[in-house]
């Protein structure tokens, strides 16, 4: 401070009273948006939370410390591997005495408009979202009620603020082509995931890094972007294997497209791993049960889900990570759906045997 001067006194916190009457409304309507209530219209809905955190208003934090539920919110609940993110969610959760609430909603990207009317008036200690990102005007509300989210394994590239829990998916795809190289394969495939989702991108990049880093030609026809269910892979690989110069090996972007692979490969005649090896990711229960066990990335699904819920926890209490985004280390698992490539007069005769 300079001798001579003083400080200005400090601005005064603004009422929800001062609120209201800026917002034209009553302080009960201020109090059901709070509160999270549906019987407000969408548009005095709107211009109260405007008003919210234009001035930078909180739900007390008291009252979040009591909430005693989590929320984990898909787009879609019907999947292996969402179990595995609901048991990690659940592991932490019974720890500390809570309960889980799973909802599904919305697309691959981010939950459905009507999800965050939903959300606030159940207002859980914290969310887990499996999506992309989540909508800036969703991230305002949750934030005036100081309800945290984290974002597992984000799809596209969320902002350097957002929470989020991913694993190293660029590491996978380059050790999953690497094991096929160390095969002796030359002429390897990948099915990836959607090609806007950043996951699926990542795990084509190491696949390409481990072609590279071997001298081994990229054939763009060898790259494919499915939607990581089975049919995804089934498809994609009847058009790879039923080609000229088909590959003695395919990386699946996930377990389920290389349970399509296997498929596919079954109806065409090919053998697995004798005429084909294959390679999934994820490494869900599935793929020990599969025939030829599947050899896969393990992705720690669990651990992810575990990380996320613990990181809502320290958010919840006011803790501020240093870096909001962690990446998990995946590692392979080799079973018994990759072998050394067959001999050129043997892959010539299984070849004309899928023309046929």
């Amino acid at each position: 401070m300079l001798w001579g001067m003083s400080l200005p006194p400090p601005e005064p916190r603004v009422t929800l009273a001062q609120l209201a009457a800026a917002a034209g409304v009553s302080l009960s309507t201020i109090s059901k948006v709070l509160n999270g209530r549906t019987d407000v219209s969408p548009t005095t809905r709107a211009k109260v939370e405007e008003l919210l955190e234009e001035h930078g208003y909180r739900r007390r934090k008291a009252s979040a410390a009591k909430a005693c539920l989590v929320e984990l919110v898909f787009h879609e609940l019907e999947s292996a591997w969402a179990l595995e993110l609901i048991r990690g969610v659940e592991n932490v959760a019974r720890e500390h005495g809570m309960s889980v609430v799973l909802t599904e909603t919305g697309s691959r990207h981010a939950p459905g408009p009507e999800w965050i009317e939903g959300v606030m008036s159940r207002r859980p200690a914290g969310v887990v979202l499996v999506f992309s990102d989540l909508p800036q005007d969703f991230r305002a509300k949750l934030d005036a009620r100081s309800i945290p989210f984290v974002i597992i394994d984000p799809a596209g590239d969320p902002a350097p603020d957002v929470p989020s829990v991913g694993s190293a998916n660029w590491a996978g795809g380059m050790m999953a082509t690497r094991h096929l190289i160390d095969l002796g394969h030359t002429r390897i495939a990948a099915i990836s995931g959607p090609e806007d989702m950043m996951c699926s991108l990542a795990r084509i990049d190491g696949y390409r890094s481990a072609m590279g880093m071997a001298s081994l030609p990229i054939d763009p026809e060898l790259i494919r972007y499915g939607n990581f269910h089975v049919d995804g892979g089934r498809d994609h690989a009847f058009s790879l294997l039923r080609a000229p110069h088909p590959p003695t090996a395919i990386f699946a972007g996930s377990d389920l497209q290389a349970l399509g692979v296997l498929d596919a490969a079954r109806q065409i005649g090919l053998r697995v791993p004798e005429e084909l090896s294959i390679v999934g990711y994820d490494d869900l229960q599935l793929a020990q049960w599969s025939s030829p066990a599947l050899t896969t990335v393990h992705q720690p699904l669990i651990q992810m889900a575990e990380e996320a819920t613990r990181m809502i926890l320290r958010l919840r209490d006011g803790e501020r990570p240093n870096n909001l985004r962690l990446d998990l280390a995946t590692s392979l698992v080799v079973r018994q759906s990759t072998a050394a490539p067959p001999a050129p007069p043997a892959r010539a005769a299984g070849a004309a045997q899928q023309r046929a």
